[in-house]
């Protein structure tokens, strides 16, 4: 068991308390809308759709967004969105991973590559940073889930390949094939999840300090803040002393 990214903590603090709800059910819409196209618009017949429909349950989506955006994968007139994995390298040589759905591949290449250049940071060609990531589900749940002990018997039951606990709560990790299999097995133990998804999981992490803390945290804001882009990921580390003064 080890201490889960400071980072991504105050990222899930941050994103409680500051983002914009209509941006967010957009983005939870849009993975929807194409999990439903790509499979069957049922959720039970297709893993990334339910997937999808518990993240956005989990975020407090309304039905009725949920509903409409697989409908809209089944109309005529569904927007055709291309997926695409952008890497690159922000301040201090941190490497990020941006997974971005969009209608228009030049408008978001070229946004993207502006947030790295503003930053002081370079946009790479896909695999140059990827291969510090490992694929893998995510599954958070809070501290009152229950005592990292308890949790972490429940994910091995479960299936799960690793377990990241703190005071503020539990990371249960995943082979990506294995997802909705592991989630549903812990809904059934430990209740509902407050998140369930796919991501880049650093192999290893770079603490930094203040400074560069802050430029990166503000790197992270600018790719999150824009309509195309679905997830950020890079692999830096915020110490206690640091976090407490963003």
């Amino acid at each position: 068991m080890a201490g889960h990214s400071k980072w991504a903590n105050i990222q899930h603090r941050k994103g409680r308390q500051d983002a914009v709800r209509s941006k967010l059910f957009s983005k939870l819409a849009k993975e929807i809308t194409v999990a439903a196209k790509m499979g069957d618009p049922d959720p039970d017949k297709n893993p990334r759709l339910r997937l999808a429909v518990k993240q956005a349950k989990s975020a407090s989506c309304p039905k009725d967004v949920i509903d409409r955006a697989i409908k809209k994968a089944t109309g005529g007139d569904e927007e055709n969105y291309t997926e695409i994995r952008y890497e690159g390298y922000g301040p201090n040589g941190i490497a990020f991973i941006v997974e971005t759905m969009t209608d228009n591949v030049n408008r978001t290449a070229s946004n993207v590559r502006s947030y790295f250049t503003k930053a002081g940071g370079n946009l790479g060609t896909s695999g140059s940073v990827a291969f510090m990531f490992d694929r893998v589900g995510e599954i958070t749940y809070g501290a009152e889930a229950g005592d990292a002990d308890t949790v972490m018997m429940a994910a091995i039951e479960a299936g799960a390949e690793d377990v990241e606990s703190d005071d503020e709560g539990h990371w249960i990790y995943t082979a990506d094939g294995d997802l909705a299999a592991v989630s549903d097995a812990l809904e059934a133990v430990l209740g509902e999840a407050s998140d369930t998804k796919l991501i880049w999981k650093p192999q290893n992490r770079t603490e930094v300090d203040l400074e560069s803390a802050q430029k990166l945290m503000r790197l992270v804001e600018m790719i999150e803040d824009d309509d195309d882009v679905q997830s950020v990921t890079a692999n830096f580390d915020v110490p206690d002393d640091v976090a407490a003064q963003l």
